[in-house]
């Protein structure tokens, strides 16, 4: 395996940094107001100026408007835009034409229609799985059935998000959908909203590197 992580929901810059030792591949920062790891108007992006290559900046949308997606990107300078919201397939096509890439995420349970997922091929880089959650777009620390992965058989490559913590984490080793390209944690590694634990990330880490070196 060669999974990647990706830290969600970050906004304290000291956190951030703190973060940032752990290595992750991405780190996502949540443009959202009901989510209570919004960031904040006046929020300082210096801290992302400086930001290690090998780290790549996420912005995370729901249902925005295109012009305040774009905005944001420039603002920030993001890597990579993962929208989190009911999307279509041409609003993803227009940040694609822009080279703006795209990670559509998509919310999972037992009556999910992988081939729902296929219209958005062209127009993504990655897609992301989270669990279907009422009236909420994530970060509420629930897995779904990791089996129902095995209905997905495009190549376009995946993040897995939801529940994954340091009880669970070794259970990826029994998914086999050559597709999955890393894991998307978030709430079960907070003290606070948008405020990580440290020391729980380098355990998830070394979990991690353990796993992909099988």
């Amino acid at each position: 395996m060669n999974l990647k992580l990706k830290v969600c929901g970050m906004r304290d810059n000291q956190n951030i940094k703190d973060v940032l030792t752990v290595n992750p591949d991405y780190m996502g920062f949540i443009f959202f107001e009901k989510s209570p790891r919004n960031l904040d108007i006046d929020w300082n992006p210096e801290i992302l100026q400086s930001f290690p290559e090998t780290t790549k900046k996420v912005g995370v949308f729901v249902n925005e408007a295109l012009e305040i997606v774009i905005e944001k990107v420039k603002k920030y300078q993001l890597d990579l835009v993962q929208l989190h919201g009911s999307e279509s397939t041409n609003y993803c096509q227009k940040l694609e034409t822009l080279k703006i890439p795209v990670m559509k995420a998509f919310s999972v349970d037992e009556g999910f229609d992988f081939e729902s997922v296929i219209p958005y091929q062209k127009a993504c880089t990655q897609f992301l799985f989270d669990t279907k959650a009422k009236g909420g777009y994530g970060g509420h620390g629930k897995t779904f059935d990791w089996t129902l992965l095995d209905q997905y058989t495009l190549n376009t490559p995946f993040l897995l998000a939801g529940g994954i913590d340091l009880s669970n984490i070794e259970e990826l080793i029994n998914i086999n959908n050559p597709a999955l390209l890393g894991i998307d944690v978030n709430s079960k590694f907070e003290i606070e909203p948008a405020l990580k634990d440290i020391e729980k990330l380098r355990k998830l880490r070394e979990a991690l590197d353990r796993l992909n070196k099988n």
